[in-house]
């Protein structure tokens, strides 16, 4: 695996504050199900319609670490790529979300920290009505790629 190349995203120099990012994300019963079944989470408020038909929310919800996911692989996929690391999270979650909704995701560079290696996204999302149902910040450590150690240390032998 070592030598093999693979794509990263951008490093911390070559990001800048403002940059957006914007993805829509629909809520299918595969993915809860995939969700249910890798994490072994059995709360009927998540699955079953005849339970969630007796509480204040109706229908079966979207669990949020769930919808906390979406955010993470956004980072890990686009901004800013693969190699980044999330280092803090602070998101809430003010309106939940039914199965099949699609939700609009906003992610927006909001300060750029090269002396701590990190940059903060600002991350909002809105379900097909227009509510929040995700705001907050998340800490970002971007790809970095230390020097290829092999080329230096082997140049004696």
């Amino acid at each position: 695996m070592l030598g093999k190349k693979r794509r990263i995203g951008r490093e911390i120099d070559k990001i800048v504050e403002g940059e957006k990012l914007k993805l829509t994300e629909k809520i299918e019963d595969k993915d809860l199900l995939l969700y249910l079944g890798l994490t072994n989470d059995s709360n009927p408020l998540y699955i079953q319609h005849d339970y969630a038909s007796q509480t204040e929310f109706d229908k079966p919800i979207v669990p949020t670490i769930m919808l906390n996911g979406i955010v993470t692989s956004a980072i890990s996929k686009y901004l800013p790529g693969p190699g980044s690391h999330v280092t803090e999270q602070h998101l809430l979650f003010p309106t939940h979300v039914h199965h099949y909704e699609t939700i609009e995701f906003l992610f927006e560079v909001i300060r750029v920290e090269k002396e701590k290696d990190s940059i903060v996204i600002m991350v909002e999302a809105t379900n097909e009505e227009g509510k929040t149902v995700i705001s907050g910040t998340v800490t970002v450590i971007p790809p970095s790629v230390r020097e290829n150690l092999t080329s230096d240390a082997m140049e004696n032998f």
